[in-house]
C-alpha cells in the first residue's frame, strides 16, 4: 500500500510541477520581468518549487 501511496504523491507532484512551469513559461515577458523572473528559467522555478531543490 506504501508503495501506492508514493506512486500517487509522485504523480500529483509532476502534475503540478508541469502546470507551474507552463503558466511561468506563459506569461507576458513585461510581467514576468516586473516580478524579476525570466519565463526562460521556468523549469528551474517551477522544480524548486514544486520540490524544494
Amino acid at each position: 500500500m506504501k508503495l501506492f501511496e508514493t506512486l500517487k504523491t509522485a504523480a500529483a507532484n509532476h502534475a503540478l510541477y508541469r502546470r507551474t512551469r507552463d503558466e511561468i513559461a506563459r506569461m507576458p515577458r513585461d510581467v514576468a520581468l516586473d516580478l524579476g523572473i525570466f519565463p526562460e528559467d521556468a523549469d528551474r522555478i517551477a522544480w524548486a518549487a514544486i520540490y524544494g531543490k
